[in-house]
């Protein structure tokens, strides 16, 4: 029995101005694709400086298309860190291709293995901003558009052949609001992808978006356009074009999918961008630097990295590290936590844990880093109505229960 005030790991922040947003929604007659999820879409273009944003149902869906966009499928490679969520893989195999894993460094993708891990097959990379803290982004780019990468590339598709190069799709899943080099992430790769899950900093409900950077000669609202047209099983028109007098008639151009955001969606992720910088971000920030003030001075801590010279987090997790514990230990102090009535979790397994790509062949003794990260690592819980009282509780409970496993 966990007591009565447990804390929760990662509830969503629903509030009166939310539920006032959905409601204008319901009661005006238009609850799928249609102005929200549009105006949505717009205010995103700005708050990210991007050129053109598709808001769909998940990041996952919205990752697949632009990978099936650019044409990759069997026989290709995408190259992938193996410390992230089964998310970033999935997709790959969804299209018939091969994911390529890579070892990382303190949770981010390791350039210098991502170097070695190219080869001629390699259409895309996907680097992940694990916790809300971004990669180097310029790295990844100059190294795909160095003259030896650009040289093993071997286009096989149009879009392909357009770019010349490895594309880079960003798993920005973590990093709504993150900046890069004083810019806000979703305009430094290629493509970049958003999560608006449930337990994200900005949510709607469920829900993800793509942001489009492609270079020239590339037409990104063209791209828009044939993302959104697969995303609505290659209808040409969507249904509130459909319900204008007389424009009920449409054709199907290829055999899409079925992935929009409603409006309904986007009226809570309207609500949530409004008030993103000044009233989540900073909440989060002060939640994140409580817990490092207290577990920092301690030896038996590790701190997670939220700022330096070029980046800083949207404080989307608390990855806290336990020095010293073994895999069996930190899963001990979950369970201590947890029976104290404190929800925490561990980001991520890493890939090759997971029977799926265990069954595929990949070992986990191949990514030591990926198993260091992963072996001692415990998240705390950040979300906006976290009270300072609750925060000391957990620091105090995290104390505790290391005391009793680790003594």
């Amino acid at each position: 029995m966990h007591p009565i005030n447990t804390i929760p790991f990662s509830p969503p922040r629903v509030d009166q101005r939310t539920i006032d947003a959905v409601t204008e929604v319901l009661k005006s007659g238009w609850i799928t694709t249609g102005p929200k999820t549009r105006e949505l879409e717009e205010k995103i273009n700005v708050y990210c400086g991007v050129k053109r944003t598709l808001c769909l149902n998940s990041w996952t869906n919205a990752a697949e298309l632009v990978l099936r966009w650019f044409g990759v499928g069997p026989g290709d490679e995408v190259i992938i860190p193996a410390y992230t969520y089964a998310a970033t893989a999935n997709i790959v195999v969804h299209v018939g291709a091969k994911p390529v894993m890579v070892d990382v460094v303190d949770y981010n993708m390791d350039v210098h293995a991502l170097r070695a891990a190219i080869t001629s097959k390699t259409k895309v990379i996907m680097p992940v901003d694990i916790a809300g803290l971004p990669c180097d982004y310029d790295a990844i780019m100059q190294l795909v558009k160095s003259p030896e990468v650009v040289n093993l590339f071997e286009p096989k598709h149009p879009h392909q052949s357009m770019l010349g190069r490895i594309m880079v799709l960003n798993d920005a899943a973590h990093s709504f609001g993150a900046s890069y080099k004083q810019h806000k992430v979703g305009n430094q790769c290629d493509v970049a992808g958003f999560s608006f899950h449930a337990v994200k900093n900005l949510t709607t409900a469920e829900g993800g978006a793509v942001t489009l950077n492609l270079p020239e000669p590339f037409d990104n609202t063209e791209i828009w356009t044939a993302l959104n047209r697969s995303a609505l099983h290659g209808q040409t028109k969507d249904a509130l074009s459909k319900t204008k007098a007389g424009q009920w008639r449409y054709d199907i151009v290829e055999p899409g999918y079925k992935c929009n955001m409603t409006d309904l969606q986007a009226a809570i992720g309207l609500v949530e961008l409004a008030r993103y910088d000044e009233d989540t971000l900073v909440r989060r920030r002060a939640i994140c630097q409580r817990y490092s003030d207290a577990f920092a001075a301690s030896p038996s801590f590790k701190v997670p990295v939220f700022e330096d010279v070029d980046r800083v987090s949207c404080f989307h997790l608390y990855m806290l590290r336990i020095q010293g514990a073994n895999e069996s230990q930190r899963d001990a102090i979950i369970q201590y936590a947890a029976d104290q009535g404190v929800s925490t979790n561990v980001h991520f397994q890493p890939l090759p844990l997971l029977s799926y790509y265990k069954g595929l062949g990949y070992k986990m003794e191949d990514y030591p880093n990926a198993w260091a990260c992963y072996e001692n690592e415990i998240s705390l819980p950040v979300y906006y109505d976290l009270t300072d009282e609750q925060v000391d509780r957990i620091i105090q409970c995290i104390f505790d229960a290391c005391r009793s496993v680790m003594k």
